[in-house]
């Protein structure tokens, strides 16, 4: 059955005047809705006395947020004062700061790309720019991966330059401040709508081909719209809502109907010079299908500490069950592993097979369980691991995706109850069944970890990028890929693409360095070894003290 179109709202340039943009919204919501979201470009913020005003209204709850609601970051310093970092998060109930740049994925399956700030034009950048690192970092994952098609939205602030060029109204509408680089990064992700503002105009513009006729295979169009400023006096349109099925969900024939009206590509790649400094992302010359990757965007600084929520609910703890309970677990994934995938030969991570050491499971999902680590670095050391076989996340379904996640989040809310924060990672390189570590380490370690992992990495010559928070490794990785993979504390995401070497104990030996774990020992796991009667007892107390957080009992 097709998944119905996605209703969606979006605004221009807001500058603070959120009671007037959130009346409209309830009024809209109230004769149209529901609407899945809303999406604000331009100047969210705005530094009036009434902007200022409002703001402390939706600070204090106050004035409420109707719906999940999307924002860019600064285009202007004096805007900076609203935003503590540039990784994006929650502002309040409903109200998201998407981050500089990246792609955020909804639970429905729709693909909103988004940057942040203006073209820097080589100014030295004071927090509200962007450049072409950053249009390259965003583009390059996708444009290497033969599978992309494309995003469903980019949100922008500034337009594109050129953006008019081959329509009707290219003479009378004559953008200020277009950026340049905005046309690489169109051409990169193939956006089928994208909408930006800054220029107090409303503009739709006629949908534009990604393909060229009869020289490549058709492909979807792109809507190009810009829109004015909230409560702007000529009543120019701010709030634009349309319907949307994720390109996921859609069949071919579909995605790349092309409507009546429609026009040739305004942009063209640009011609770029070699970048002076070789730690950085970029485009190379000439056909964009061959463009690679030179290296990371390297480090400089530290990270913020774990702001994880503590959960303090308690729940009557059962010693019965704790203690007899191997019996009720074994029938638990007896029942489970009959839907699984099944390997084709042994494995030592599958429940369905005779090697897993049944013992070290402390909790079992649907499609998923956790366990602890054989040979771990501490006793809290854990394993997130598919019931089925699965390679690596690359492989994974969207229902056992979403139930990783679960695990993901309980353990890091356990972990802060205790004092921690942690680590997660995943090596995908002479493996074959998914295994994500999960090792916590004290929150007054926290701001080191992100320098550990890029100064052990230059000892072996590995090169590290970062990757957008929001961005899926699917998006970036095709399947088969060798990779290793880290969550960190506050959400920032490391990837390394493994080529010939890697060297196999590289995560633990991060975590073990001086300044987190401090332990060099016990970075080979086979250092690491107790009896089977050690190895349960771990498992009891830990299970015992995961009890308010299992998301299973």
């Amino acid at each position: 059955m097709a998944q119905s179109p996605l209703k969606i709202l979006a605004c221009g340039d807001v500058e603070g005047r959120f009671s007037q943009l959130f009346s409209r919204v309830r009024n809209v919501v109230k004769k149209a809705g529901p609407f899945e979201m809303l999406l604000c470009v331009g100047n969210f913020y705005g530094t009036s006395e009434t902007a200022l005003a409002d703001w402390k209204l939706l600070q204090s709850g106050e004035l409420k947020v109707p719906l999940p609601t999307y924002i860019l970051g600064p285009n202007h310093p004096d805007h900076s004062l609203f935003f503590d970092n540039q990784e994006g998060g929650d502002v309040c109930e409903n109200l998201t700061f998407l981050g500089k740049r990246g792609i955020y994925s909804t639970a429905s399956g729709l693909q909103i790309a988004y940057l942040s700030g203006l073209e820097s034009a080589g100014r030295p950048d004071d927090g509200c720019l962007f450049s072409r690192g950053d249009i390259d970092a965003l583009g390059l994952p996708l444009i290497s991966n033969s599978k992309f098609k494309g995003v469903d939205v980019l949100l922008t602030s500034q337009w594109p330059a050129n953006v008019t060029q081959y329509t009707r109204d290219a003479e009378s509408v004559k953008p200020a401040q277009t950026s340049q680089l905005l046309g690489d990064l169109v051409l990169a992700l193939r956006p089928r709508y994208h909408f930006a503002g800054m220029q107090g105009v409303f503009y739709e513009r006629t949908p534009y081909r990604n393909h060229k006729v009869l020289a490549e295979s058709t492909k979807h169009v792109t809507r190009f719209l810009g829109l004015a400023k909230v409560g702007n006096p000529e009543k120019k349109k701010y709030l634009y809502a349309f319907n949307i099925t994720p390109m996921s969900k859609l069949k071919q024939e579909e995605l790349i109907k092309q409507p009546e009206e429609v026009t040739e590509c305004p942009f063209t790649w640009s011609k770029r010079e070699e970048p002076k400094e070789t730690n950085q992302f970029f485009f190379s010359k000439g056909d964009p299908s061959k463009q690679g990757q030179r290296g990371p965007k390297r480090h400089h600084g530290g990270n913020k500490s774990d702001n994880q929520r503590q959960n303090d609910g308690h729940r009557q703890h059962d010693g019965q069950r704790h203690h007899d309970g191997q019996r009720q677990r074994d029938g638990q994934l007896q029942h489970k592993i009959k839907k699984q995938p099944q390997p084709t030969g042994p494995c030592w991570f599958c429940l369905g097979s005779p090697k897993v050491e049944k013992h070290l499971v402390a909790s079992i999902g649907t499609s998923c369980y956790l366990a602890l680590a054989k040979g771990s670095l501490v006793p809290d050391h854990t394993l997130i691991l598919p019931i089925g076989h699965y390679q690596s996340m690359l492989d994974l379904t969207e229902e056992v995706q979403a139930e990783l996640d679960q695990f993901k989040s309980a353990l890091r809310k356990y972990y802060s109850s205790i004092g921690k924060t942690c680590v997660i990672y995943e090596r995908n390189f002479r493996t074959q069944h998914l295994q994500l570590q999960v090792i916590p380490v004290d929150k007054s370690k926290a701001d080191d970890i992100k320098e550990v992992f890029f100064r052990i990495a230059e000892e072996h010559k590995l090169d590290l990028a970062e990757i957008p928070q929001h961005t899926d490794l699917k998006q970036i990785l095709s399947v088969g890929s060798p990779y290793f993979y880290a969550e960190l504390n506050d959400g920032e995401k490391i990837l390394h693409r493994i080529k010939k070497f890697f060297p196999l104990q590289f995560g633990r030996e991060v975590m073990a360095a001086e300044e987190l774990l401090d332990l060099p020992e016990r970075v080979d796991w086979k250092n690491c070894s107790i009896s089977k009667e050690e190895e349960m007892k771990l498992v009891s107390t830990f299970r015992e003290q995961f009890e308010p957080f299992d998301f299973n009992l």
